[in-house]
C-alpha cells in the first residue's frame, strides 16, 4: 500500500500591517529626541562658552595681590569689583563646592538624579501629543506636573537633598566672599562689554534653557 505523499512544509507568512504597528509603537520614544539633543548640545555650547571667558586661575590666586582690607566699606567695594572682574572663576568655585557636597553623599546624589530624570523624561521633553502611561493608567499634563511638584517636594525636604544643596552653596559663598574681601583689584581692568553687561557670563551659562521643543 501506497503511502500518502508528504504535505510540503508551512512558510511563515509576516502580516505587514502588524508588523508595521510593531514597527511604530518601538519607534516612539517617550521623550523628544530631537529636543532632548539640542538641550544638551546647548548646554555644552553655553558652559564652553562662559569657560572661555573665565580669568586665568594664576591671576585669582596670586599671593602678591592679597591684603587686609581697612574697612568694611573698603571690604565691600573690593568684593564687588573681584565679583565683576571673577565672575566665571567664582561661578566654578560654588560649582565644584556644591559638585564636592553630593559627591560625598552618594545617596542623596542619585535622588537628585533621578529626580531630574523623571522632570526631564517625563514632562520638559516629552512630545505634546505622548500622555504619561503607568501601571495601566494614563495621566495628563496636570496630573504629570503635580505629581513631578510632589515627588520634588518630598525628595528635597524629606531626605538629605535640600540641606546638602545649601550648605554647598553657602561654603562656595563663603569662600567667594573670603577671597573677594581679600583680594586687592587695583591691577584688574576690565573690558568695555564686561564693564557694560556684569551678568553676561549668567546669562551666556543660563541660554540653554531657552532651547526649542522644551517646557521651560
Amino acid at each position: 500500500m501506497a503511502s500518502a505523499p508528504t504535505p510540503p512544509p508551512l512558510l511563515p507568512v509576516t502580516n505587514p500591517t502588524a508588523a508595521g504597528s510593531a514597527a511604530a509603537a518601538g519607534s516612539d520614544a517617550p521623550i523628544a529626541t530631537p529636543a532632548f539633543r539640542l538641550f544638551l548640545s546647548r548646554i555644552s555650547d553655553s558652559a564652553r562658552r562662559s569657560l572661555s571667558d573665565r580669568r586665568p586661575w594664576a591671576e585669582m590666586v596670586d599671593r602678591s595681590a592679597f591684603s587686609r582690607p581697612d574697612s568694611l566699606s573698603d571690604a565691600t567695594s573690593r568684593l564687588r569689583r573681584n565679583l565683576t572682574y571673577f565672575r566665571v572663576n567664582y561661578t566654578a568655585v560654588v560649582a565644584f563646592a556644591l559638585g564636592a557636597s553630593l559627591l560625598a553623599h552618594p545617596f542623596s546624589l542619585l535622588i537628585l538624579l533621578g529626580v531630574l530624570a523623571a522632570w526631564c523624561f517625563l514632562y520638559i521633553f516629552r512630545a505634546s501629543d505622548q500622555p504619561v502611561a503607568l501601571f495601566g493608567r494614563t495621566f495628563s499634563d496636570r496630573e504629570t506636573l503635580l505629581g513631578l511638584v510632589g515627588a520634588s517636594i518630598v525628595a528635597f525636604f524629606f531626605t538629605p537633598v535640600a540641606s546638602l544643596i545649601i550648605s554647598g552653596m553657602l561654603v562656595g559663598a563663603a569662600i567667594v566672599a573670603a577671597h573677594g574681601a581679600f583680594r586687592m583689584p587695583e591691577d584688574l581692568f576690565l573690558d568695555d562689554a564686561d564693564a557694560a553687561n556684569p551678568n553676561s557670563a549668567a546669562q551666556g551659562l543660563l541660554s540653554f534653557l531657552g532651547a526649542p521643543g522644551s517646557r521651560v
